[in-house]
Formats: structure tokens, C-alpha cells, sequence
């Protein structure tokens, strides 16, 4: 079974021009047409995206039968933090808190997908996060994933995603997840950690903050950022792409 995975934070759809385009994010959304997309900024009844539940209109508007949320910032009006759209049942979800001391809140959305049905389930997990800005805030928060019931619990011949946006400026995150914890990085140009794509600022990016890494039976087929005159302009960050194979 083959299926594609894309992780965007789509900054509140509101782009470098600081328009707020939802409309963008659903085209770039449409056109690439993953299985599994995870979003990271995504509004919830906030006066700024027109008071709108963004998780709900993107996978409505890109024909996603199933989502889950996991808001993490309480604003004066609404919420925001993380979303997984998918096109197959979502059987369990839960949102992990990340927040460290009196920092902003961060969390990392959970979510049970079965690729299958109910007489034969293929089950991925799937990790949805936004770290924070500062290293020291960033390691403690990957140690608080990873001792978390819901990851102590896999086994690791599970299918395994961790993705989202890092803020891992220094690839300083990467060694962890791949020397110590037996995850793959397909969010760069070549096996291994080093020499990631470049996602941020998306007008010019300098920085691979946005990344995707997996474990378990799956072949990665093919990975690439997304890289149009549209995606430049509908987010401050770029689109990253896996496409994989569950072996």
C-alpha cells in the first residue's frame, strides 16, 4: 500500500502579504493530494481567520472525510495549535502537552489512522507537532514526547510518523530521532539528517525547520518541498512531501 504525507504550517492562512487566503492553502492542499496531512497554526474561532474553525474548512474544502485538532494557545477569542486531516478513519487522537515552564503553550497532536478497515486494520501513528523557539525548550519538549504513553507504548515495528514544524534551526533534534530512537529523516535531500530542505521564510528560505521522520515497515518512495509562486506567497513556511510504501 502506497500513500503520500504532507506537513505545512500554513500560518493561520495568512500569507506574506499578510492577506488571510484560506482559499491558497486548499489549493496547494488539493493539488498535492496527500493521504495524511498534518497542519501546524491552524485557527479555531479567531477574529484575525474570520472567526472560522480552519481545521474543519480544510479538510472539508479538500475532501477530507476525517480530522482531529489539538489547540494548544488560548487567544482572547478562540484557540490555535495543530490539525491532522486524513483520508482514513482516525481511531484515537489525543493532544500531548509540550509547554514548558511559563513558555508559550506547544503541544503535539496524536493520532491512530487505519489505512486498512475493521477485518484488516493497517495502522499508522502519526506524531503532529510545533515546537518551540529556544534549544533548550525544544530538547525538553522531544523528551516529553517520547516518554509520553502514547509513544512509550509502540513497539517499534509500528508504522511511525513524527512531523511538523521543529523551529530546529541547527538540525541539533535530528541525531535524536535518528541515532537513538531508529528513525529515518525524509525531509532532506539525501539518506541520512544532514543537508534538509529549506522551508523558511518561505519567500527565500534559509532554515529546514519543517520535517518529517519515520520508522517501522515503511519504504520511502520519493520526497521533495513544495516549490510554486503560489506556496511562496500562502504561508510564511513551505510544504514538505513523503510519499512511502507500508511494506
Amino acid at each position: 500500500m502506497k500513500f503520500r504525507v504532507l506537513t505545512y504550517n500554513i500560518h493561520r492562512a495568512i500569507g506574506i502579504d499578510r492577506r488571510f487566503r484560506p482559499e491558497r492553502i486548499l489549493g496547494i492542499l488539493n493539488h498535492h493530494d496527500a493521504d495524511l496531512v498534518l497542519l501546524q497554526e491552524v485557527d479555531v474561532g479567531v477574529p484575525r481567520s474570520g472567526m472560522l474553525d480552519l481545521a474543519r474548512e480544510m479538510a472539508s474544502g479538500a475532501g477530507y472525510p476525517y480530522y482531529a485538532t489539538g489547540l494548544n494557545v488560548v487567544l482572547r477569542e478562540g484557540h490555535y495549535g495543530n490539525a491532522t486531516l486524513s483520508r482514513h478513519p482516525i481511531t484515537h487522537y489525543r493532544n500531548i502537552d509540550l509547554t514548558v515552564g511559563d513558555k508559550k503553550k506547544r503541544g503535539c497532536l496524536h493520532t491512530t489512522v487505519n489505512f486498512g478497515d475493521a477485518l484488516n486494520p493497517v495502522i499508522i501513528e502519526a506524531f503532529n507537532l510545533h515546537l518551540g523557539l529556544s534549544p533548550q525548550e525544544r530538547v525538553r519538549q522531544v523528551g516529553t514526547l517520547i516518554h509520553s504513553a502514547e509513544f512509550t507504548s509502540l513497539d517499534k515495528s509500528c508504522p511511525c510518523l513524527i512531523a511538523g514544524d521543529f523551529n530546529d534551526w541547527g538540525t541539533l533534534l535530528a541525531p535524536i530521532f535518528t541515532d537513538i530512537l531508529d528513525f529515518e529523516c525524509a525531509s532532506n535531500h539525501s539518506r541520512g539528517y544532514h543537508n534538509s530542505y529549506n522551508t523558511y521564510p518561505s519567500f527565500s528560505p534559509t532554515g529546514g525547520l519543517d520535517k518529517i521522520f519515520y520508522r517501522g515497515p515503511l519504504t520511502l518512495l520519493n520526497r521533495r518541498r513544495c516549490w510554486s509562486r503560489v506556496v511562496r506567497i500562502a504561508s510564511d513556511h513551505l510544504p514538505v512531501i513523503a510519499d512511502f510504501e507500508i511494506d
